[in-house]
């Protein structure tokens, strides 16, 4: 019986890895779409400022009171 017990753990090992390796190896590419997307929109705001001239001046951290 404690032979069996031995086995059993290698067993679990074995399942847990492929687990994680089935997760790890998931399609995540939905998160990069709307990163994109989201990096094309600011874009998209940061030409029309500089188009129409609203840009502010810089203030450093020191500036701050």
């Amino acid at each position: 019986m404690a032979s069996l017990a031995w086995l059993l753990i290698p067993l679990f090992a074995a399942i847990g890895a492929a687990i994680w390796g089935s997760w790890a190896a998931r399609d995540r590419t939905q998160g990069d779409i709307s990163e994109l997307a989201g990096y094309a929109r600011f874009r998209e705001v940061m030409d029309k400022a500089d188009r129409t001239g609203t840009k502010q001046e810089a203030h450093s951290g020191s500036d701050a009171v």
